[in-house]
């Protein structure tokens, strides 16, 4: 069971890019189906729910920040994987862009290639026990199935919220999360919790990971928040 057959919603006001973006989606076999406007995207979702949806960030009637903050504010869709494709490579707007729920990002331009591995990609963190659900960096693995991690065999014992934390790391490598987008991420929009808190479990993962020689990977980014890598 891999890809194919997967139904991706593009919602794109421009015919001419939403025309290339199908072609290229069919080619890798794909399901596609379309919308020019974030209402034309709400009835598309009603009729059947897409595997994932590629968001363009400026659409007339409404943003595709407000449609995605919207999307995953609601029960059925919260869980539906939404890569936003954007002109606009600033920070700032990727930041907010990730604050919101996003999964991943595309600037325009960007090949079809890239776009397609990451859609792959995306696909299978949110796939339930799919073909990630072993994710390994050097050494440290998760296994997403049945919620164990292990440092070069050794099981490492973690709490609930910390286990969340790793899993949302390792499938996150090499960027950099402020602490609310983590909040965010780790503990879910609606939660009220304290930035600190972040501060607190990451301190008993890092004190977890520590013994088996992992603690480093987890680095504080001074000023910003905190990145997940294996480079020093």
């Amino acid at each position: 069971m891999g890809m194919q057959n997967k139904l991706i919603l593009v919602v794109e006001d421009e015919p001419a890019i939403r025309e290339m973006l199908r072609f290229a989606l069919t080619r890798a076999e794909f399901r596609v189906a379309e919308a020019g406007s974030a209402q034309d995207a709400r009835l598309q979702i009603a009729e059947q729910r897409p595997d994932l949806i590629l968001m363009d960030w400026m659409m007339p009637g409404g943003t595709g920040v407000e449609l995605t903050r919207e999307l995953k504010g609601a029960a059925q869709t919260r869980d539906v994987p939404i890569i936003m494709v954007t002109a606009r490579a600033e920070e700032e707007d990727r930041v907010r862009g990730l604050n919101i729920g996003c999964d991943d990002y595309v600037s325009k331009p960007f090949s079809f290639p890239e776009l397609i591995a990451r859609i792959q990609a995306v696909l299978r963190r949110s796939m339930p026990g799919g073909e990630d659900e072993r994710l390994s960096v050097s050494g440290l693995e998760v296994d997403v199935a049945s919620q164990r991690v292990t440092a070069q065999g050794v099981p490492v014992k973690l709490g609930p919220t910390e286990y969340r934390l790793l899993h949302f790391f390792v499938s996150h490598p090499e960027r950099v999360y402020t602490r609310e987008q983590v909040l965010d991420r780790v503990w879910g929009q609606n939660v009220y919790v304290e930035e600190r808190t972040v501060d607190v479990h990451i301190r008993r993962l890092r004190k977890a990971l520590e013994p088996h020689g992992f603690a480093d990977m987890i680095q504080t980014v001074r000023g910003t928040g905190y990145r997940f890598s294996d480079k020093l």
